[in-house]
């Protein structure tokens, strides 16, 4: 994806953003939790990716005011997870998605000036700066995703 930065392979698995942030020696919240929620509104649900900052909770309402939706979100379970991402839960990674999903990404994220991502595997992330991420994922910005 034209991204100059290589993947890192932790020693320790880091299927949460504190076990990586341990593990990387960074505040939990340069952590880029990637987040899939479905949003059900009329027995139809649109799946959607969340980027939140690891010291942060996903707004579900934010998220539903920056879709333009009214419904609610829910969790998938982690098999829907690896069909919908192609990645398991713990190694999500926000880019190189099999299909396109909307995504939007936490401001609180611009804190840092490094944030790391799971790079599909729970051993594995890369780093990028707020504004790399935002062109690999083309994801939209969202003042209201975390809380």
């Amino acid at each position: 994806m034209g991204h100059t930065s290589e993947v890192k392979e932790l020693e320790k698995i880091a299927g949460s953003a504190e076990e990586a942030a341990s593990a990387l020696s960074v505040e939990t919240g340069a952590i880029v939790k990637t987040l899939l929620f479905k949003v059900v509104k009329n027995e139809k649900e649109t799946p959607v990716i969340a980027l939140v900052s690891g010291d942060k909770r996903c707004n579900t309402k934010g998220l539903l005011l920056a879709l333009k939706i009214d419904g609610k979100c829910i969790r998938p379970n982690a098999d829907e997870v690896k069909l919908l991402t192609g990645y398991s839960i713990g190694g999500v990674s926000p880019i190189a998605l099999p299909t396109q999903l909307p995504i939007f990404i936490d401001e609180q994220l611009k804190r840092f000036d490094l944030i790391w991502s799971a790079a599909g595997h729970p051993h594995c992330v890369f780093p990028a700066t707020f504004e790399q991420l935002q062109v690999l994922t083309q994801a939209e910005t969202c003042e209201t995703l975390s809380e």
